[in-house]
């Protein structure tokens, strides 16, 4: 039988320190723009619906994108092993440019909705492949040096764009279409950046996009959406509607599970859920994420209505928690990459966001700068410490070929949740304020309506409220604020308990020092010894014929124009025999030669 070949795989390119600089420069970039996008519109949001009309539409300026989002990460990290990251980064961020214009041009709230979906398409994307790009790039040892500042943008981000968008909405010259024209020209700059410096070796993982197992995840968690995003205000939460989706949601959840069980190439493979990190990082990413979008969407209403900045000055609050969550993130990382440990970031830094929400959700209309300020780093040192070591963790606890189903499916879950923790953190604040409004007016003698509370208007229009109107809608948000911070407790201590349970298995890649050779046990001298007396015995019989055995021993010896039995013969009475006494006799000295039957000393 002739033994078949098989050609080695060819090895993984290693990527400089410079290299990998030059190419996160391209992922930031674009990270940076594309989640700006998803934020910037928080402080343009009334004066682009006082142009454009539709205020019952109003939240799904800012609900379209989010949830496009959210379904479609699993899709792209799918569709990239298919096609390439490279090819399908560059694909997403041609999308997210595209809809940019199209949001910035809109002349009706169905037009700038349908951009905003479509937008949401592109950050899915951007968000998902920059992590799974990362993990092509860098081994997850070296990764935490790296994903501190994938972290820290993230964050940069998301409290910069409102910061932004306020800016712009301040400046008579600009006006709210430059909130989507803004960052067209540093996606642009990531483009190419990209297309100079990332050089990634096409590997063509499956052969098929599973059509239902997308369609089905898309699916359920738009119904989950829809429910939580109109239950409470389009209808009433004990309606037909209410019950409708959940059960569309539920129905669809079902089938995508039964589709990813039986789909040859699933978006999300049910093995992943077999994997314990992964299911517990999805978790804790997912109660990260709407402790954090939460937190990140109603803190400029505080400031703002309750304060009375500016949508600048509530930006400006803001940097206490980008520079903690920045440091946090970078530092971090710095100390896995020299360590090799990283559970204890992730466990501290879930319960420090527990923190950070209760202390937010002690303040009151009277509460200080410096306070808010410090409440807030607080949070930020906590999401810095927590967010991408999730991602690391995840990706160090799968197999190569889930690496960007893992990354995707982990982002997925963290989008999720931030979608979920918006639209479920909105609920409680209306309620709560309708509640509080009404109960406020009703002790100081004053007729109020239930429905007061959907007229307030914007925040410079409360700002002009007589008093003691203005004192009831102040307090009134201050204790719905509160309310939401409070509920953002409990769920970042599961979280947390989700942290406590990871194994904390070694970082692939990790170059460690080599262990210490232990000594041989006696069985293993022994069995050493009886091995080389066996080959000694066999060399001493051969016949001369020609044998892989004889001629390896004989090359034991140098070369001496002798032929290859004598030189064999000559290794096994001068090397091998000696060799194996001294083993036998480390092993059982002063008793009986178990090879000659003498006595060694």
């Amino acid at each position: 039988m002739v033994a078949q070949t098989r050609t080695a795989p060819p090895a993984k390119r290693h990527y400089t320190h410079r290299e990998i600089l030059e190419v996160m420069s391209g992922l930031m970039l674009a990270m940076l723009t594309s989640m700006i996008s998803t934020s910037v519109v928080g402080t343009a949001l009334p004066t682009i619906v006082g142009e454009l009309g539709g205020q019952d539409q109003y939240s799904w300026v800012a609900s379209a994108t989010m949830l496009t989002m959210t379904v479609s990460t699993p899709l792209w990290g799918k569709l990239s092993d298919l096609f390439g990251r490279k090819l399908l980064f560059q694909l997403a961020l041609g999308l997210f440019v595209a809809a940019s214009l199209v949001a910035g041009l809109s002349q009706n709230m169905g037009q700038l909705i349908a951009a905003r979906a479509v937008q949401g398409l592109g950050v899915g994307g951007l968000s998902a492949l920059s992590q799974v790009i990362l993990g092509d790039i860098v081994s997850p040892r070296e990764r935490g040096r790296y994903s501190g500042y994938m972290g820290a943008v993230f964050g940069i981000s998301t409290v910069a764009g409102p910061l932004l968008g306020g800016f712009i909405v301040d400046t008579d010259w600009l006006g709210w279409r430059w909130c989507f024209y803004v960052v067209v020209p540093f996606a642009l700059v990531s483009f190419i950046v990209i297309q100079k410096v990332l050089k990634l070796e096409h590997v063509k993982r499956s052969t098929s996009v599973d059509i239902w197992g997308a369609t089905t995840i898309t699916a359920s968690a738009s119904a989950l959406m829809l429910l939580l995003t109109l239950g409470g205000t389009e209808f009433a939460w004990n309606s037909f509607w209410t019950y409708f989706l959940a059960a569309i949601s539920l129905l669809m959840l079902a089938l995508a599970v039964l589709s990813e069980r039986t789909a040859r190439n699933p978006i999300l493979p049910p093995r992943l859920f077999r994997n314990r990190t992964f299911v517990l990082t999805s978790l804790a990413s997912l109660f990260v994420g709407m402790a954090m979008f939460g937190a990140m969407i109603y803190l400029p209403q505080y400031l703002q209505i309750v304060k009375g900045m500016s949508p600048t000055n509530s930006g400006l609050m803001t940097l206490p928690m980008v520079v903690a969550l920045f440091l946090a993130g970078v530092i971090s990382g710095k100390i896995v990459t020299k360590t090799g440990k990283w559970k204890i970031f992730p466990v501290a830094g879930l319960l420090i966001v527990a923190v950070g929400l209760l202390m937010l959700s002690q303040l009151h209309v009277d509460s200080s700068q410096w306070l808010i300020g410090f409440d807030v780093a607080v949070l930020g040192v906590g999401l810095g410490l927590s967010m991408q070591m999730l991602i690391l963790a995840a990706q160090n606890g799968s197999e190569l070929r889930d690496m960007a189903a893992t990354t995707s499916g982990v982002s997925f879950f963290r989008s999720l949740g931030g979608a979920v923790g918006v639209a479920a953190f909105g609920a409680i604040l209306t309620n709560r304020l309708k509640d509080e409004m009404v109960d406020l007016a009703t002790a100081a003698g004053i007729p109020m309506s239930a429905d007061a509370s959907h007229s307030l208007g914007s925040p410079s229009a409360i700002q002009q409220m007589p008093e003691p109107i203005k004192h009831i809608v102040l307090e009134s948000f201050t204790r719905g604020l509160e309310t939401v911070f409070m509920v953002g407790v409990p769920i970042a201590l599961i979280g947390f308990v989700a942290a406590l349970f990871l194994k904390e298995l070694p970082l692939r890649g990790a170059t460690l020092p080599p262990p210490e050779p232990k000594p041989l046990s006696k069985d293993d001298l022994v069995l050493a010894g009886l091995l080389l007396e066996l080959v000694a015995q066999r060399v001493e019989r051969a016949d001369g014929q020609p044998s892989a055995l004889l001629t390896a021993v004989a090359a034991m010896a140098p070369p001496d124009g002798r032929g290859e039995l004598e030189r064999a013969r000559t290794v096994a009475q001068t090397v091998l025999r000696p060799t194996a006494r001294v083993l036998i006799a480390q092993a059982a000295p002063a008793q009986k030669d178990l090879v000659t039957g003498g006595v060694t000393q």
